[in-house]
């Protein structure tokens, strides 16, 4: 037997970090490091197994054989094991095994803080040297915090890398092809940021990568870490953020996985009230116990660190935030104070988003939460969770539901298409039009809206148009742009051929030219989130089924007023209050013919009186074409 020789990354201050839950670079102490130690190439190996009686490192190079290389345990009670192998060296198949006090169970598993894995249906950890890419995105990275901050354009392409786009119909675009297709496409639609759907290894794609068993490991269907890392330096040459999903909610019960990672409950809470979600078969973190709580926020500094990410979209958040969630009474247990709160989850949050954003400049992080829970995006030291932006979730149902019903009922509904400002700026909202919303029996965006085929991308020009008007962050899932006719499915391409025809190709053309009007436009995104951006013109027409407001950034001369007529009738002289007597201009129409529209256009200079009206100073007469977004400037 080839003995394991005594050798430690971890000093004493490290462990008492680990122990207490405030060590957050726990990648370069655990996992897999390649070394050379007196002169002998090797890796040294440490893992997290506090109820184990034995741990090895089992791989190709000992058959798999569990009795070869142990590793030895730390005198210090964290619970560490780990040791130096020599031979052992990059490229080599490795997972250990875990022989538990726990009734002598034995577990064979990944590298919890594996930087590699096999392609799946393979599960192994593959041994991978330090990286040795050079990134080229120092600009960016200096002037990251001008285009990634809350009071500048920010409109998200989100992409499911399996499913964007396929080579010969079936295998999947490698990170470096994608940093030729993805990249350029999604700067000619000008989108500022693309958001990955989990990049990180998971063993089964119809989780759509949120059943993750490799928390530090790029998955290995798309190519190896430097693959990726040149992807991200790609979209940073063109001024286009990375955002990537993450989630510290929930992780599958996978043998090789972290579930009963040492014949335990040591990732996961013990008690199943607290520690396993119903709904999605899965495991839920002990967001209590330190070592775990380090574990996740290390993984969240990795990859901003290693990886360069602009921003992390955490997912499930009101799973994480409320112990009943999804529960009937008796399938949960109060907190101390008798609330449905999950306070330990609350306080790891906290933290989380304490130290991202105290380490790098620049980032966001953005929650996927679908409660009225308060103070997502306040700061921790108001009492809020830190997040910097958080879904509108509310705004995206009610808005869909509006359009998807047919016009003439549309008046009975108004306050539908309006109640979302009755809240708007209780936080700081990204609209998200994403996958969750064309699957399942939703239909696609544009087999939801009513009408004829006209009619049916007239609507969602409009409804775009008063997306990306409204105040907020934008973001559209994959073929939305388009107007992907099927519901998304992660198996296949996009239906690319859809561009040959001139309703899906002039759709696209009119979201690529509302993502330039959102970036030129101040009064856009100056204001987005505060009361001071917004201020109707008329809300309650509900008759004409029309609504009126204007937008506004720092300086009033970038002030634009906004008409959406959300009925398939022309309405010619309608009347508009204003607040300046200077002339109009239209500087934006859904309804153009370059978008598939009827080509009803207002006169290049529009006309103000002095006749108040909508409670307004001023006011002018203008045409509305049918379903359209007209955006108007004064002169």
């Amino acid at each position: 037997m080839e003995l394991v020789q005594p050798y430690s990354l971890f000093t004493d201050f490290d462990i008492s970090l680990f122990k207490n839950g405030s060590h957050y670079n726990l990648f370069d102490k655990f996992g897999a490091h390649p070394l050379t130690i007196d002169g002998v190439k090797g890796t040294y190996f440490s893992v997290w197994a506090p109820t184990a009686k034995s741990v090895s490192v089992i791989g190709n190079f000992n058959f798999w054989q569990g009795n070869n290389h142990q590793l030895l345990v730390r005198w210090d009670s964290s619970g560490i094991w780990e040791g130096f192998i020599p031979n052992v060296t990059a490229g080599e198949l490795y997972k250990y095994r875990i022989e538990s006090h726990n009734q002598g169970i034995v577990t064979e598993k990944a590298d919890p803080y594996g930087r590699l894995c096999e392609l799946p249906p393979k599960t192994a950890s593959i041994v991978q040297n330090p990286s040795k890419y050079k990134w080229k995105d120092d600009a960016w990275m200096t002037y990251r915090k001008d285009k990634n901050g809350l009071d500048k354009p920010y409109s998200v392409y989100e992409v499911h890398l399996e499913s964007w786009k396929k080579n010969d119909g079936y295998k999947n675009l490698s990170f470096r092809e994608l940093a030729k297709d993805l990249v350029s496409y999604v700067s000619k639609m000008n989108f500022t940021h693309v958001e990955f759907m989990p990049i990180m290894e998971y063993p089964f794609s119809p989780s759509w990568g949120y059943q993750l068993t490799g928390y530090f490991a790029p998955s290995a269907r798309f190519g190896t870490p430097d693959d990726l890392k040149y992807l991200i330096d790609q979209f940073h040459k063109h001024d286009i953020g990375v955002i990537v999903d993450w989630v510290p909610s929930h992780f599958p019960e996978d043998a090789h996985g972290l579930g009963f990672f040492d014949g335990s409950n040591l990732y996961e809470h013990p008690d199943p009230r607290k520690g396993y979600h119903q709904d999605w078969k899965s495991l839920i973190f002990n967001y209590g116990r330190n070592e775990v709580k380090a574990f996740l926020i290390s993984n969240a500094v990795f990859w901003m660190q290693e990886f360069h990410i602009d921003a992390l979209r955490v997912d499930a958040v009101a799973s994480m935030l409320y112990l009943d969630y999804s529960r009937e009474e008796g399938e949960w247990e109060p907190n101390i104070y008798g609330g449905r709160e999950n306070l330990e989850a609350i306080a790891f949050i906290k933290e989380f988003n304490t130290e991202l954003y105290a380490r790098f400049n620049g980032i966001q992080t953005i929650a996927e939460e679908s409660t009225a829970f308060p103070g997502v995006t306040k700061p921790i030291e108001l009492g809020g969770l830190g997040f910097g932006m958080k879904w509108m979730m509310g705004w995206m149902h009610d808005t869909l539901d509006y359009f998807a019903k047919d016009t003439i009922y549309r008046k009975y509904h108004h306050n539908e298409i309006t109640f979302s400002l009755a809240y708007a700026f209780s936080e700081n909202f990204m609209l998200p039009f994403s996958h969750d919303e064309v699957v399942y029996g939703k239909k696609s965006l544009i087999y939801r809206m009513p009408g004829d085929e006209w009619q049916r991308f007239a609507n969602l020009r409009a409804m775009y148009g008063y997306m990306f008007t409204h105040p907020g962050t934008k973001l559209l899932f994959q073929g939305a742009e388009f107007g992907q006719t099927e519901e998304w499915n992660f198996q296949q391409s996009l239906d690319w051929h859809l561009l040959d025809f001139d309703p899906h190709k002039k759709l696209q053309a009119f979201v690529a030219d509302l993502n330039d009007l959102y970036q030129k436009e101040p009064a856009l995104y100056e204001k987005a989130f505060s009361h001071e951006g917004f201020e109707w013109i008329e809300h309650n027409d509900a008759e004409k089924s029309v609504i009126s407001y204007i937008r506004k950034g720092h300086d009033p001369k970038n002030n634009l007023i906004v008409v959406c007529n959300l009925t398939p009738s022309t309405i010619k002289k309608y009347k508009l209050g204003v607040n300046s007597n200077k002339n109009l201009k239209e500087i934006f129409n859904s309804d153009l013919k370059k978008y598939h529209g009827s080509d009803i256009k207002n006169s290049k200079s529009i006309k103000v009186s002095n006749k108040g009206w909508h409670f307004k100073k001023y006011s002018t007469f203008i045409t509305l074409p049918p379903l359209s977004v007209i955006v108007f400037k004064h002169e």
